[in-house]
Formats: structure tokens, C-alpha cells, sequence
């Protein structure tokens, strides 16, 4: 069976401070994107890329594929308005069944153990959802009231969200709803049920200049 993984990076550089958009930033002499693009390709040998960027970034994101990568295995398409829509661009170049792996494309420090466990869960599940624990104390809010919840009762969501297509082509094809956080909310909605599997510590988010520190000292 086909593997795709759908790349979204249609981030802006706002929370960074700066006009270059976060997935472009370098990173050891990289830019961000590279090392989450370089992450699937080794993965698997078989497994292609539609990488999903903001339509004025579409020339940076081919310069980063001329210059480090097998141009025969990524496709780029523009994004859209949300996540959610971005989304749904990358998924419209799918027609064939396939394990379809959505991440972020600023989560650039995945492994390819992971990636490979959530194929396999995915496989045998449908789906498959990487989470780790939340480690800090939690409260919800209620109003101007709020309780402490129980953080073993917490999970973190991580990408790579990843799915059969049978699940994740239809589930898209609803209406967009602004609960839509993830994919995993979409397929919720579509009526079924998402399997969790284990996620990774070092998969951060780079979304403000601290994280990029931290992603700096972690390839160390």
C-alpha cells in the first residue's frame, strides 16, 4: 500500500517575530523544513510527499527541494485558508489507497521509529493518533469557576496524525467546523473513533525562537 505523507507548513513568522515564516527559519544551517522533510524520506523508501505551503512561499519551499532532495518524491501544493483547508489541498492529490500521514511541518524533530509506529498502528487500526503525558498540573475552566482534572486523564496530541484513506478522504469531505483543531477532530466528527499511540518527547512544535533553541541543543 501507498505511503503519503502530507506536510503542512502554512505557518507565518507572527508568534517569532520575524517576516520569514518559522518553517523557513534555519536551523543549524538548514532551514526547519529540511530535517522534517529529510525525516519521512528515510522512513521509507516507497513513501512520497505533498508538502502544503502559503501560495507567496511555494518558490522557497522548491528552492529547499532542488538543493537537499529527490524532487520525484514531493509534490507541493498551495495551502488555504485554515489548517483544516490546507489540508484538504494536500489530501485532493490523493486518489489511491494509500496510509496517509498528516504532520506539521515545524515538528521537525520526529524520528522515523515513530513515523514507522504510526504506519503500523495505523495499518491495524484505521488510525493512529501520537500522544505523551501532560507533566504539569491541569485546570479547567468552568465560567469565572474551575477545578483541578486529573493529568493522568491528559494526553498532548503530536502529528504525525495518520490514516487509511478510506477514513481520512471521506472525513475531509465535510463541512469545515472551527472545532477542527486536528485531523483526528475531523474524523471524530465524520462518526469514528481515533487510536492513540505512543508520541515523543523531542516532537516540539517550533512556534516561538525558545523552541528553535531548544530543537538547536537536541541535534546536538
Amino acid at each position: 500500500m501507498k505511503k503519503i505523507a502530507v506536510i503542512v507548513a502554512g505557518g507565518s513568522g507572527t508568534r517569532m517575530n520575524t517576516q520569514l515564516p518559522k518553517q523557513f527559519l534555519l536551523l543549524n544551517g538548514k532551514p526547519v523544513l529540511y530535517y522534517t522533510i529529510h525525516a519521512f524520506l528515510q522512513s521509507y523508501k516507497d513513501l512520497q510527499i505533498i508538502l502544503v505551503l502559503p501560495d507567496e512561499y511555494i518558490a522557497a519551499g522548491q528552492e529547499i527541494i532542488d538543493a537537499y532532495f529527490n524532487y520525484n518524491r514531493i509534490k507541493i501544493t498551495g495551502g488555504g485558508r485554515t489548517r483544516f483547508h490546507s489540508v484538504q489541498n494536500g489530501l485532493q492529490q490523493i486518489t489511491e489507497d494509500s496510509i496517509i500521514f498528516v504532520h506539521d511541518g515545524v515538528r521537525c524533530l520526529l524520528s522515523t521509529e515513530l513515523i514507522k509506529r504510526c504506519h503500523d498502528a495505523a495499518l491495524e487500526h484505521g488510525s493512529a493518533i501520537p500522544v505523551i503525558d501532560c507533566k504539569d498540573s491541569v485546570r479547567l475552566l468552568r465560567g469565572e469557576e474551575n477545578e483541578a482534572v486529573e493529568r493522568s486523564n491528559i494526553k498532548l496530541v503530536q502529528t504525525p496524525q495518520t490514516f487509511h484513506s478510506k477514513i481520512l478522504l471521506p472525513a475531509f469531505k465535510i463541512d469545515f467546523k472551527d472545532k477542527f483543531t486536528d485531523e483526528a477532530t475531523v474524523v471524530e466528527a465524520f462518526g469514528l473513533k481515533v487510536h492513540l499511540v505512543e508520541g515523543e518527547e523531542n516532537n516540539i512544535k517550533i512556534t516561538k525562537l525558545t523552541d528553535l533553541l531548544i530543537a538547536e541543543k537536541l541535534l546536538e
